[in-house]
């Protein structure tokens, strides 16, 4: 009962280190982020509810990178703060074999094992999901933050502008050039149009409109001829039609994992998700949502390592804690070209089952030793 006490407490602290190290970590990899994303604002005129909207549901796809490295963490200080502290004396003399605490350490890998592959298989892909058709729905709240003084703008598709001076809601010199057919009614015959220029001296922008002042309509027609010059005292636009630039379109770490598997197996190619050569990308996404759990129990073995009674600088804590640090670079790096090799693919989702039996055989076997010599 006592040990089960024990072993109840340890876990835990563990989780809750845990999950303290990988909220922290997340929420500073979101606010640098963050900072990104205050695109959506400046260049496309969103609103600001959706740039926090988006914010908030990207913090979902962020955090499970941070899972491993987070256990990673919380496992080396809970180990390392109880052997300073000679806390697991009292157990080994108490006649708790060491390879209970690694069975331990264990289960709780496989509790974050199953942690993870909830979030990366289901919650991230959702998240990130619905985060990309918010962009879609929402359309930007004004023209505003997008004009820029002495820069072109091309916010939105098929449509760029330009001015010179800008104060408030006052512009100067203004360029606009339409190539998406949005302004193409200014001209006598519409279906000739290819492209519509707009120059004027000064003008006001009012959420989606551009009442402009003193200028000329240059409509540039298909078939080459002498292009439309219309000028005006005072010409109103209504631009609310206009559609952003950001990509609207769902990426692959933002499809449904039954899709992806369903693509890959069906090997038909369809549009948007199965496409010809999506394979190289979507198989990494699968690896990484799914077999790249399976490290964090070996994450584990390895962080066991520091129960072992040895004076070798290659059993000491800074060394452990680099071999496990290896680990996941080596995983972060691999899995990206699973899609691409076939013998990277074979050792990436083979090599947990082999470093398992490894370590676990190799502890069992200094611990049998450490009990021979005592």
């Amino acid at each position: 009962m006592l040990q089960n006490k024990i072993y109840q407490n340890f876990f835990i602290e563990i989780v809750k280190t845990f999950f303290v190290i990988l909220f922290g970590l997340s929420l500073i990899a979101l606010t640098v982020r963050a900072v990104s994303f205050l695109d959506l604002i400046v260049e496309s005129g969103y609103p600001l509810t959706t740039y926090f909207q988006y914010s908030f549901l990207n913090f979902f796809g962020i955090a499970p990178k941070f899972i491993p490295f987070s256990f990673l963490l919380a496992l080396t200080i809970f180990i390392v703060k109880h052997l300073d502290d000679s806390e697991f004396i009292i157990l080994w003399t108490s006649g708790v074999k060491k390879i209970y605490l690694v069975n331990l350490f264990f289960f709780i890998s496989i509790f974050i094992l199953v942690f993870y592959l909830v979030f990366s298989t289901f919650i991230t892909p959702l998240t990130l999901h619905k985060s990309r058709l918010l962009l879609s729905k929402e359309q930007f709240n004004s023209l505003l933050p997008t004009v820029k003084t002495q820069q072109f703008s091309d916010a939105f598709k098929g449509f760029t502008f330009f001015v010179e001076q800008k104060s408030k809601n006052e512009v100067k010199n203004i360029f606009l050039y339409d190539k998406g057919n949005k302004l193409k009614n200014l001209s006598s015959n519409t279906s000739d149009i290819e492209s519509t220029t707009i120059i004027a001296k000064n003008g006001l922008v009012d959420k989606k409109k551009f009442f402009l002042f003193d200028g000329k309509i240059i409509s540039s027609k298909k078939d080459n001829t002498e292009n439309e010059v219309i000028k005006f005292e005072q010409l109103n636009i209504d631009l609310s039609s206009l559609s952003t630039s950001t990509i609207k379109k769902p990426k692959i770490q933002e499809t449904s994992t039954l899709k992806l598997f369903d693509c890959i197996l069906s090997k038909e190619i369809k549009p948007n998700i199965c496409e010809k050569g999506a394979e190289t990308e979507m198989i990494p996404a699968l690896n990484r949502r799914i077999t790249l759990s399976f490290y964090i129990p070996i994450i584990s073995l390895i962080c066991s390592l520091l129960l072992i009674n040895s004076k070798r600088k290659f059993l000491n804590k800074f060394t452990i804690f680099f071999y496990s640090f290896i680990l996941l670079l080596f995983t972060e790096i691999t899995v990206r070209y699973t899609g691409i090799n076939d013998f990277l693919k074979i050792i990436f989702i083979g090599m947990p089952i082999i470093m398992f039996f490894i370590i676990y055989f190799y502890l069992i076997f200094k611990f049998s030793k450490e009990t021979i010599e005592k």
